[in-house]
């Protein structure tokens, strides 16, 4: 039956801050999520559907991270979206509202990846930038773990919902709609 934790072994992430990203370490160092644990993945598999099945990992525990970038007129503004694998984000509507933007739309990787100092397929909300919003999901902060990225699409962070809610920029809202079984 698939967990939280799978089949990886998990280490607190202060004892292993090799296996993420340098923005990663260094809110780690400070003080955030010190509840996180690390565990080092293939880089094969760090996208969620695959990385769920291959270390029976529950993907109602398992979080997605997505970078979007809101417009209004000459403003621009980046957010991290984070909602549970099982829901979509409703970025259209909830996240374009609540970022007062008229349009949203997903940020290209290179930018991301230049912005963030993370490697796409592991953008995670622990690290991004200071001046970054983070909107998470209900879900995601009312559960006990959730597992995210670890800025590298070599290792993920199991990290108490709670914490993430405690991230500098985070706002917690009701921003998922679940994802319809076909």
């Amino acid at each position: 039956m698939a967990t939280p934790e799978g089949t990886l072994n998990w280490t607190p992430l202060l004892d292993a801050l090799e296996l993420v990203a340098q923005p990663v370490a260094d809110v780690a160092r400070a003080g955030a999520v010190p509840g996180a644990r690390v565990a080092a993945i293939s880089e094969t598999l760090a996208d969620t559907a695959e990385f769920c099945e291959a270390y029976d990992v529950a993907p109602e525990a398992s979080a997605n991270c997505v970078i979007v970038r809101g417009k209004r007129g000459e403003s621009v503004i980046d957010a991290a979206v984070i909602v549970l694998a099982t829901d979509r984000a409703d970025v259209n509507k909830t996240v374009r509202k609540h970022l007062d933007a008229r349009k949203v739309s997903f940020a290209d990787q290179a930018s991301t990846e230049e912005a963030t100092g993370m490697t796409s397929g592991g953008i995670t909300p622990v690290g991004l930038p200071g001046d970054w919003r983070i909107l998470i999901d209900r879900r995601v902060v009312d559960s006990d773990v959730v597992v995210v990225g670890g800025g590298v699409r070599g290792s993920k962070l199991l990290v108490p919902g709670s914490e993430l809610a405690e991230l500098p920029g985070a706002e917690v809202l009701e921003l998922a709609v679940p994802v319809q079984a076909e």
